[in-house]
């Protein structure tokens, strides 16, 4: 799937302002149950900024931005230094019609104490008198904290979208956290693999990242109630994180997954390690082009022979 990715902000700020990443802490290796429930995140300086968003007060937008060193906009027409750039574009929403805002974080680093990166899919909703219809926003934005505020320094937005009709479950709030850090890839398909070999089920390898809302999207499919049983019942589910196409590419290559198809991409393995099938064509790319059908289809055909 092709989607806004904060690789660029990400790497600029880090290049002019910090010296490296702050690192997470290492998290347990685990083989992940559709059942469990997803973290959830909360950042209320992005509550109020969607307020005023919603409220389409240019200048109460103006000071959720950095003046000095000026905000760095990434638009469809350019990037531009000018910090009025994108309070500007919002507050052209509520003249428009704008009624309502779904905001999602699809992804959301910390770089630094006081660094935040967003990555957001945003559902406005416009009402005129003639129509009301929806439209999709992809977009991210760096945040800075300076003497106890938060403030916006760099940002990069999509242009808007009308809304297509998907026939597969979306997530009501998607799991940031998704996704583990690229470098525990490893530690959780060892966990996976041993615990399939006592179960006798297989693993599924899910190429992709916490930025790709179709992930998002197939990832609500396996937990869904429809779906849940079949998987749970046959498969232990992995989620290899692909960064910004520029990690885990030896797995990638190892389980045959061409990440120039868009992700997510699925691999199969039998609990000795062995791969069964991996998707060569971008199969599930796109959750606008397939349906619950298409998911049952694959999940049933690669089932383990002996799967409860």
């Amino acid at each position: 799937m092709k989607t806004i990715r904060p690789g660029w902000i990400v790497a600029l700020l880090l290049c002019a302002l910090f010296a490296a990443f702050a690192q997470a802490a290492p998290q347990q290796a685990r083989a992940k149950k559709t059942s469990e429930p997803a973290p959830t995140f909360a950042f209320e300086p992005l509550d109020q900024w969607k307020a005023a968003v919603l409220s389409g007060d240019k200048a109460v937008l103006r000071g959720f931005y950095t003046t000095n060193p000026a905000a760095r906009a990434k638009t469809p027409q350019g990037e531009t230094l000018d910090p009025a750039e994108e309070p500007s574009f919002w507050a052209t929403l509520k003249p428009a019609g704008l009624d309502r805002l779904n905001v999602q974080v699809l992804e959301a680093k910390t770089l630094q104490p006081g660094v935040m990166a967003l990555t957001l899919r945003m559902e406005a909703g416009l009402k005129t008198n003639a129509e009301e219809k929806s439209i999709i926003i992809g977009a991210a934005q760096v945040w800075v904290q300076k003497l106890g505020e938060w403030k916006i320094i760099m940002t990069q937005r999509s242009d808007p979208g009308a809304k297509q009709a998907r026939r597969l479950p979306e997530p009501a709030k998607p799991n940031t956290q998704l996704y583990p850090p690229p470098e525990e890839a490893q530690a959780e398909i060892s966990s996976a693999l041993a615990a399939a070999a006592k179960d006798h089920k297989r693993v599924i390898l899910v190429f992709g990242g916490n930025w790709c809302y179709d992930c998002h999207v197939l990832d609500a499919t396996f937990r869904s109630k429809e779906f849940a049983p079949l998987v749970n019942a046959n498969y232990h589910v992995i989620h290899i994180n692909i960064g910004n196409s520029d990690a885990n590419l030896d797995l990638a290559k190892k389980y045959e997954i061409p990440l120039e198809k868009g992700v997510p991409s699925l691999a199969i393995l039998d609990p000795d390690g062995k791969l069964v099938v991996s998707q060569k064509k971008g199969e599930f790319e796109s959750t606008l082009k397939i349906g619950p059908e298409d998911v049952v289809e694959f999940l049933k055909k690669w089932k383990p022979q002996h799967g409860g």
